[in-house]
């Protein structure tokens, strides 16, 4: 296992070396970066001195190393340096850092939600196949699947905001202003984990050693979560990392329509204002979480079934 852990985290340092080098080629991909960074109505001879100072003058794969481990007064990414943000001018990682806990509260909050909502709803619908119970769990999943989340924010906050009045519409001022993102974001991971739950679940309750537990006189409760949930959770699993990896780094639409704090907000922001250091610190953390989440699943694999092998 230790061998495989190492393995896996070689593989993600080279993937997140990847995400650098694309971040380093967002700026590139602009235009000419001293006159995208240069303020407007800057004169060429301006530009043409911040060119040099930067280092944009420089042939490209040079510009990639200084990228990295830095060049003059930048002391490079891989030492937390992206530069000042043009439009607050402050460290762009420090106002990334400085919003994230938003976002990952909201995203651990939705998966939360789901995780609680699609397991029971995943094994009752498996357990009581073709019952109503199974026949309003589908359908629910489907309908969940198939509402974008910005409709759905939407009619959130007209029903409850502004026909009940029960919620806030938008802003981070307390918990209560949490529930409609977190509902939000959490509907489309709720409808996926249920089915992948429901099908799983059919699977495993048809196999032999099932069927021997239950010829044993265990009870059905036992069967079902014990021996069957337990052994039917990897793929559940699998995506739990894989939505939480999604909703860190894709809550934008949901942190726009409820004006949530979180790095998607600022990133909306800052490209509107063409603060590109702060969009790269962004994509490069985001990235970042992503590949640490699925690492952390992949090693919880070991506890869940111990037959998988790291050969």
């Amino acid at each position: 296992m230790r061998s495989y852990i190492i393995r896996r985290l070689l593989q993600s340092v080279i993937v997140i070396k990847g995400v650098l080098l694309i971040v380093f080629f967002m700026l590139q991909m602009t235009g000419d970066p001293a006159s995208v960074l240069m303020p407007e109505g800057a004169d060429q001879e301006d530009i043409e001195q911040f060119r040099k100072e930067m280092g944009f003058d420089l042939p490209l794969h040079v510009q990639y190393i200084n990228f990295l481990v830095g060049y003059k007064e930048n002391k490079g990414v891989l030492r937390g340096d992206f530069g000042f943000s043009f439009h607050q001018e402050l460290p762009a990682l420090g106002l990334v850092l400085d919003h994230f806990p938003a976002t990952a509260l909201l995203a651990f909050t939705a998966v939360s939600i789901a995780v609680l909502i699609s397991i029971p709803a995943g094994v009752i619908s498996a357990v009581y196949r073709n019952s109503v119970a199974d026949h309003v769990t589908t359908v629910g999943a489907m309908f969940g699947q198939s509402m974008p989340g910005f409709w759905l924010g939407l009619l959130l906050i007209m029903l409850f905001a502004v026909k009940l009045e029960w919620l806030p519409t938008s802003g981070a001022e307390g918990l209560e202003y949490l529930i409609l993102p977190s509902l939000t974001a959490g509907l489309y991971a709720t409808a996926r984990l249920t089915r992948l739950v429901r099908s799983g679940m059919l699977e495993v309750l048809g196999s032999d050693y099932i069927q021997t537990a239950r010829s044993k006189g265990l009870l059905e409760q036992v069967v079902v979560f014990r021996h069957a949930l337990k052994n039917a959770s990897i793929p559940v699993v699998t995506l739990i990392g894989l939505e939480l990896g999604i909703l860190l780094g894709g809550t934008v639409v949901v942190e726009v329509v409820f004006s949530w704090p979180g790095v998607g907000f600022l990133v909306v922001d800052s490209i509107r204002n063409q603060d590109y250091p702060v969009v790269q610190a962004a994509v490069a953390l985001l990235a970042t979480s992503f590949v640490l989440v699925n690492l952390a699943v992949d090693i919880l694999y070991a506890w869940l079934d111990p037959r998988i092998t790291y050969n």
